[in-house]
């Protein structure tokens, strides 16, 4: 009985049913990808461009925020301090050192801030101030009211002494804006910009004006403090969206404050500093955007971001513009502008790069695929002719072998099908068992990445706990800082003033033996001679006071190492210094503990290349685990034992072989034991009772030495004798590509 299949449709030889399907499918794939990545290419542009401009805004916010409020703050503080007689501004007559005091007190602000001017003019016509026309040199000014050549400038020393005449020149405070603004407004301000051409160059700056008065609200005049806004300029040009684009600030009359390239907002005009409008910036940048600004009604009408894009010379630029405000009046414009050729120069060039790719991959395949094929096609047209003729009658046929391994194991199966189910479950139990130790082994592995990762983020929570300390600090710091600086800066003042006026008394006391019964009673209830004595005592007293908070204020900034978050040289001797100093209230006797003894032992060191900030916290997890050791063995010893061996934390630092600092940090506490030792730096270990550790210091300093700095820690202890932690950095390191 034979059976006859037949095919109603068109049959197709196996080739071109395996070529064809697959060229199609390659080329829709090179389609598809070229149109996408087009796509993509566009899209990432316009996503790149905004997250560009939106970061460059806020970074431009955030800097004009923190620079500009420094002046009326500041003429805050100087108005507070005249109101209530703790500044005296009094410049005329023959108050001579009232002159040289007021100066100096502006000469330290200077130093203190960047600042390009601070100065009063008063009722009376006369003023003073202190200058940094140069950007570098502070100098002071001193007017009187009898113009003209009635302002003197001077040179000063490194103390804010005046030391010669620089020059003279004519000063009106009624007809200057910066005077009379603020005068009029009758509260702090901005004035208008201010221009001038002085012998050391332009200056055009912003003055932040504010009236003074005196403890019974009587007008004294104003005071000003300004910033050069060249520097304003100079920031701009810092920021990454420069290269390539602009930025620029507005003024709402159209007026440049600052831009980013290299022209000035200003023009000379027969020697003298003229402004420029937008429109007539030198940039053309800049003025195509100021036109199309001033389409959109005015820069008046600009009350939120605006964005857009513009073409200039053939090329298209995202623009933004954000207005800028603060409460004393400063009404700005902050444009953000990026050229699209900035990004898509290297995405047209990679996506012409990806399709070139993509039909070599056609052309390849394609090629490849008729020669695979045609391996393929001819074993399975002889198996074809066998099969045919074993269905013919003829048994005795073979199939000769090919190098295509599924087509040998077809061929075979006509005559070793037992064989071959055999072999297979074979394989299977094999292959069972095979992924039975996979299993195991993936087990193993995610179990050890388990514990990987929550040593990691135990590591990442300490450290950000530290990061957060150390801004905590720096702040506190920092808010702490000025104050102290003004009481300290002030002690000097006031010691003197009391010196004098105690002298006066006792003259008085000298020439006028009998004085009145109402004098001689008064000074018996405040008991004068004991005042006279015990009043210069308590003076120093408060100026050794505030000298201990500037050293602990210094201490607490070093230690945060906040504006010292990279990669830089430091004294490694400051940072230790500074963590003993945080440190002091632990090393100081106390009732129920005695004093811990701190010997410095510190080599001819140079500034090693290190972050300065992660290695104080080294410092400090190594002394707070001495201090915590020298305690514990205080506790267990007696008042005579203590005597006998006082506690002591020994520090010493020394260069070995000319490319290593050493530091060795060595207590005589109750030592480590041996097998302790060995997991002194694994992660959550700790010999501390529960709630006084959690096992992260010890292995994050070693982290910190070992990745961090290519360097050393080493622990050495007996029990009972004390313990040395010695660290090793290199004194410059190949961590980070220095040689």
């Amino acid at each position: 009985m034979k059976t006859h299949y037949s095919s109603k449709g068109k049959a197709f030889p196996l080739q071109i049913v395996l070529v064809v399907p697959f060229l199609i499918q390659i080329f829709a794939a090179v389609s598809l990808v070229g149109y996408l990545s087009f796509k993509n290419g566009q899209r990432a542009v316009n996503d790149l461009a905004e997250q560009l401009i939106d970061r460059t805004s806020e970074v431009v916010d955030e800097h004009l925020k923190s620079r500009l409020s420094i002046p009326q703050t500041l003429n805050q503080i100087n108005a507070d301090a005249i109101r209530r007689g703790i500044l005296d501004v009094r410049v005329g007559g023959a108050s001579r050192r009232h002159r040289k005091t007021l100066g100096k007190y502006f000469w330290d602000q200077m130093q203190a801030y960047d600042l390009t001017y601070i100065g009063i003019g008063l009722t009376t016509g006369e003023g003073l101030g202190a200058a940094r026309y140069d950007g570098k040199t502070i100098t002071i000014d001193d007017w009187t009211a009898n113009p003209p050549n009635n302002t003197t400038n001077y040179a000063t020393d490194n103390q804010g002494n005046r030391t010669q005449v620089n020059n003279r020149f004519t000063w009106n405070n009624f007809s200057e804006v910066w005077y009379t603004q603020s005068i009029a407004a009758g509260k702090p301000i901005w004035a208008k910009i201010y221009t001038a051409n002085f012998p050391t160059g332009p200056y055009i700056a912003a003055s932040a004006s504010r009236p003074i008065y005196n403890a019974q609200n009587r007008l004294l005049g104003m005071i000003a403090t300004d910033i050069h806004l060249l520097k304003l300029s100079d920031f701009l040009r810092t920021l990454d969206v420069s290269q390539s684009g602009q930025v620029f600030l507005l003024e709402r009359d159209g007026m440049l404050v600052a831009n980013s390239g290299t022209e000035k907002p200003f023009t000379l005009v027969n020697q003298k500093v003229q402004r420029l409008r937008a429109i007539e910036s030198p940039n053309p940048m800049i003025q195509n955007i100021a036109r199309h600004l001033q389409t959109f009604n005015g820069f008046e009408s600009i009350t939120k971001d605006t964005d857009f894009q513009l073409e200039v010379q053939g090329k298209r630029h995202f623009v933004n513009v954000a207005p800028w405000r603060d409460k004393y009046g400063l009404d700005w414009l902050v444009v953000v502008s990026v050229p699209e050729n900035a990004f898509m120069a290297q995405i047209n060039v990679n996506t012409g790069i990806t399709i070139a790719l993509c039909f070599s991959a056609l052309v390849v395949a394609s090629v490849m695929g008729v020669f695979t094929t045609h391996w393929i096609v001819r074993p399975i047209l002889r198996l074809n002719w066998a099969s045919e003729a074993m269905a013919s009658g003829n048994l005795d046929q073979t199939v000769g072998t090919s190098r295509i391994q599924e087509l040998n194991t077809l061929a075979n199966s006509f005559n070793h099908m037992a064989g071959q189910l055999h072999e297979s479950f074979t394989a299977l139990e094999k292959s069972k068992e095979e992924l039975e130790d996979r299993v195991e082994e993936r087990t193993t592995e995610l179990k050890n990445a388990l514990e990987e990762l929550q040593r990691t983020q135990s590591q990442v929570i300490q450290s950000e706990k530290m990061s957060s300390l150390g801004q905590l600090v720096a702040g506190v710091a920092h808010e702490i800082n000025n104050p102290v600086n003004f009481i300290h800066g002030n002690l000097t003042h006031v010691q003197e003033y009391t010196q004098d006026l105690l002298a006066l008394v006792q003259l008085y006391q000298q020439y006028n033996s009998n004085p009145a019964s109402e004098i001689q009673i008064a000074a018996e209830d405040m008991d004068l001679e004991f005042l006279q004595e015990d009043l210069p005592k308590m003076l120093s007293s408060m100026k050794v006071g505030t000298d201990r908070i500037r050293q602990i204020v210094l201490s607490l900034r070093n230690f945060s190492r906040m504006d010292e978050a990279e990669f830089k040289r430091v004294d490694i001797h400051e940072g230790i210094d500074s963590t003993l100093m945080i440190l002091q209230h632990r090393l100081k006797a106390k009732p129920e503990q005695p004093e811990i003894e701190v010997i410095k032992d510190y080599g001819n060191v140079p500034l090693i290349e290190c972050y300065a900030g992660q290695l104080n916290q080294v410092f400090m997890n190594i002394l707070v685990n001495a201090i915590d050791a020298l305690e514990e063995s205080n506790a267990k010893c007696t008042y005579q034992e203590i005597n006998d061996n006082p506690s002591q934390i020994r520090l010493r630092t020394s260069v070995v072989n000319s490319t290593w600092l050493e530091v060795a940090i060595a207590d005589n506490g109750v030592g480590i034991s041996k097998e302790f030792q060995q997991r002194i730096f694994d992660p959550f270990f700790t010999t501390k009772p529960i709630g006084k550790g959690t096992g992260m210091g010890m292995s994050i300093s070693y982290q910190i030495i070992t990745e961090k700095h290519g360097g050393k820690l080493e622990c050495f202890s007996n029990p009972g004798e004390g313990t040395e932690f010695i660290i090793q950095v290199p004194l410059r390191s190949k961590v980070h590509g220095v040689i």
